[in-house]
Parts: C-alpha cells; sequence; structure tokens
C-alpha cells in the first residue's frame, strides 16, 4: 500500500483539510486509487477509481499530489 497524505491549514479562514491517497491492490487483478479528503480530525468523503495496471495508479496519484500541492497543501508523511 502507497499511502500520501496531505494537510491545508489557513487560521485567518480557519481551514484546516487534509487529503490522502492510497494506492492499493483490489480483488480483481487491477489496482485502485482511494482519495478521502475533509477537515482535519473529522470523517472524510472517500472516492476511488480503478486502473488496470500499478503503474497507472501510481501516476493518477503523483498527479494528484502534485494538484493539491499547488493549492497549498503540504506533504505530512504517509
Amino acid at each position: 500500500m502507497y499511502r500520501i497524505y496531505l494537510e491545508y491549514h489557513n487560521d485567518a479562514e480557519n481551514k484546516h483539510r487534509f487529503y490522502q491517497l492510497w494506492v492499493v491492490p483490489s480483488l480483481f487483478e487491477d489496482w485502485t486509487l482511494v482519495k478521502e479528503w475533509g477537515r482535519v480530525g473529522s470523517p472524510g468523503t472517500v472516492r476511488k477509481e480503478w486502473f488496470s495496471t500499478e503503474t497507472e495508479a501510481m501516476t493518477a496519484q503523483a498527479l494528484w499530489k502534485d494538484k493539491k500541492m499547488k493549492k497549498g497543501y503540504l506533504d505530512r508523511g504517509g
């Protein structure tokens, strides 16, 4: 399992958000990118995307990470 955990904090606007990305194998010999996001300390919204190869899933994960980091999210480890 490959996990990325990002956070965004803006005290002036009371914004404290997280975004998690996992790449995991599925039961049907394909790969799943699991995305979870929401307010830090609260349960998040979960969405899944399926890919035929691990490489495709990892590429999508990297694209989402880059997209979020451009919006000000910081990598907090995985």
